[in-house]
């Protein structure tokens, strides 16, 4: 049997968070997180993620400006070198937010879609989420066999649709494979998630679908929090999404649990 995970307090949360750079000084370059913003206000769909953004966000000092509001970098456009930073507590102020949309798609046993761009990192935290759903009677929403996209296939491992080719799983930042899996559901007339928990363009397509959606982001990734801002996407979740051992998520996964009052899940 797998030993429990111990629910850290909101304290022990963040400084966890910050010793294993999940938040705090996480690895993303600064420059590389600026460029991101640059590119998304340039106009390059690789980084909108999915989400329809228009000509509102053509300043890349408004994309900043948002980022240091909602994922904690710093707001300084002179700050160019060094490691970027996410703000912990932003972080656990997210996961909260997170947690009242599992309690109602658990209230209501919601058809909730679980998926992920980042199979190496955050794989395990939406695996778990999931098995917590399942628990309380949710349906955890199956992929349409045969769903292809962007040269791949979209296939689920332990209820998390994850983006393959080639026999590997790939880390993809594309809206296409979710687009696939929700015109799937349509052409085979079975209702659409209620609820979405993703990220990258997985997270992007379904909000810009109209899907409840909550999506986990890292700080050189500003189209979900551009589209938090907007009340597009209900919550984006700041963090590092690939730290060096994926088991540093496990007690952020309990916490959010706990939070949703759903039963821990191994």
């Amino acid at each position: 049997m797998p030993t429990p995970q111990r629910i850290p307090s909101r304290a022990e949360l963040i400084d966890h968070l910050v010793r294993t750079r999940i938040a705090g000084a996480v690895a993303t370059p600064r420059q590389n997180s600026l460029d991101h913003y640059r590119k998304l206000a340039h106009g390059d769909r690789l980084y909108w993620l999915g989400v329809e953004l228009g000509d509102r966000w053509r300043d890349e000092q408004d994309v900043l400006a948002v980022m240091a509001e909602r994922c904690g970098v710093s707001d300084d456009p002179g700050l160019r070198t060094g490691q970027d930073s996410i703000d912990p507590g932003l972080t656990v102020a997210a996961l909260e937010r997170a947690a009242v949309l599992l309690r109602k798609a658990a209230d209501a046993r919601q058809r909730v879609l679980f998926a992920t761009g980042h199979p190496g990192g955050l794989l395990d935290v939406h695996r778990t989420t999931a098995a917590a759903l399942r628990a309380v009677g949710c349906e955890i929403v199956s992929v349409p066999s045969g769903t292809g996209a962007d040269e791949g296939m979209v296939y689920q491992v332990a209820d998390v649709a994850v983006f393959e080719r080639g026999a590997t799983l790939w880390h993809t930042h594309s809206p296409a494979p979710m687009a696939a899996v929700l015109d799937g559901l349509a052409r085979e007339g079975r209702p659409l998630p209620d609820l979405v928990v993703a990220d990258h363009g997985w997270a992007g397509c379904a909000a810009q679908r109209g899907i409840d959606t909550v999506g986990y982001a890292d700080c050189n990734d500003p189209a979900l929090f551009l589209a938090e801002a907007e009340g597009l996407l209900r919550v984006a979740v700041p963090l590092d999404d690939h730290v060096v051992d994926p088991r540093f998520y496990e007690p952020m996964t309990a916490y959010l649990l706990e939070a949703a009052g759903l039963p821990a899940a191994g």
